[in-house]
């Protein structure tokens, strides 16, 4: 196989990319995740916890205080982030609807040691990210007032409660967010786009029945495969090392980066072994990307069941906790890659045969 053909065929490719939109837009996509990987952070961690969208918001926030007075105002008086306003409950709802206010709690003239529940009645603004924040804050102080008025009324208590003791929080809200999901997210999603790529790169030689033009030159088709592979691969540790310079500069550090590409690039020679084995066989677009992802959903499903899966493994590398157990899977996922290439190899000479002679 000449090194030549092979270095000319992927050159090509790689000019041909440009005019592939498909291929431009999932790239911007993952520079966008990339670059503003910070504010997606704030905002998709506040999904499962929104006690970090309070703490990344430093802004304080009105409230109004209508009703009574309570131990209630002192303690809303003493959060950090609010600012307190007493007045009539028209006047502070009225505030609240022209967003002069983000929040009113109403409390009623039942006294902290009465024998009536004290219903306290709390107004926010719908659909606000005000809301969000002002519900994590205003938690936390009715909490607090809620457990002096148990203390208040602890003599009625018949029984005594079991005291819980509750795990200490871990404090990294945004831990298992970036390295377990967003750095190998940014890390495979090359790896898969490339698989994707190699697809449309072998099915448009049948598909626009250029094969023959090709067949005809000194290039050899198997070296013309390879050409295109080798196109499909040398995108991966580009992208994946440009992706973790941005995570970088926006101030979240990898511990491993050089392994965790040199990971990503061999699980990327594997799926784009493996999608340029199902192009030579059903030689269709549309039926090879089909079979492909459904495979892939199935292979993904599987591996994912595995403790030590890409995913987990790019994770571990990411917090500096994967050790040296590591290079062992980088190896075998190499032997596996040198065995998908022997077997394209040969499938593909004997589809070149076939072509010629049919």
């Amino acid at each position: 196989m000449n090194r030549r053909h092979v270095g000319l065929i992927a050159k090509k490719e790689l000019r041909g990319l440009t005019q592939e939109r498909t291929i431009l837009l999932a790239v911007l996509l993952q520079v966008f995740v990339a670059v503003f990987s910070s504010f997606l952070m704030v905002g998709l961690t506040s999904l499962y916890d929104p006690s970090a969208l309070s703490r990344s918001v430093t802004a304080d926030y009105g409230v109004g205080y209508a009703g009574n007075e309570s131990p209630l105002l002192g303690r809303l008086e003493a959060a950090n982030g609010l600012r307190v306003y007493p007045m009539d409950l028209s006047t502070a709802l009225q505030a609240l609807r022209e967003r002069k206010l983000s929040a009113v709690v109403h409390v009623p003239d039942t006294p902290p040691a009465g024998e009536e529940p004290v219903k306290l009645t709390l107004y926010t603004l719908q659909n606000d990210l005000a809301s969000s924040v002002m519900n994590v804050r205003l938690k936390e102080v009715l909490g607090a007032y809620e457990a002096e008025l148990r203390e208040l009324r602890a003599d009625r208590l018949e029984n005594t409660p079991l005291p819980l003791r509750l795990p200490p929080p871990r404090g990294a809200e945004f831990f298992e967010f970036v390295y377990g999901l967003l750095v190998p997210l940014l890390v495979l999603m090359p790896a898969i786009i490339a698989a994707a790529l190699i697809i449309d790169l072998i099915t448009e030689e049948y598909q626009q029945r250029t094969l023959e033009t090709l067949l005809a030159t000194p290039v050899t088709f198997t070296e013309a495969l390879w050409g295109k592979v080798a196109a499909c691969l040398v995108l991966v540790p580009l992208q994946a090392g440009a992706w973790l310079g941005l995570l970088g500069l926006n101030g979240i550090r990898v511990a491993a980066p050089v392994e965790i590409v040199l990971h990503a690039t061999a699980a990327s020679a594997v799926l784009v072994l493996l999608g340029a084995l199902v192009s030579l066989h059903y030689r269709e677009r549309t039926s090879a990307q089909f079979v492909f992802s459904t495979g892939l959903v199935v292979v993904m499903l599987l591996a994912l069941a595995v403790p030590g899966n890409p995913l987990n493994l790019i994770a571990r590398l990411s917090v500096g906790s994967a050790g040296a157990g590591h290079w062992a899977v980088l190896a075998g996922v190499a032997a596996l890659v040198l065995l998908l290439g022997w077997v394209m190899t040969r499938y593909a000479r004997s589809v070149a045969r076939a072509f010629v002679e049919g």
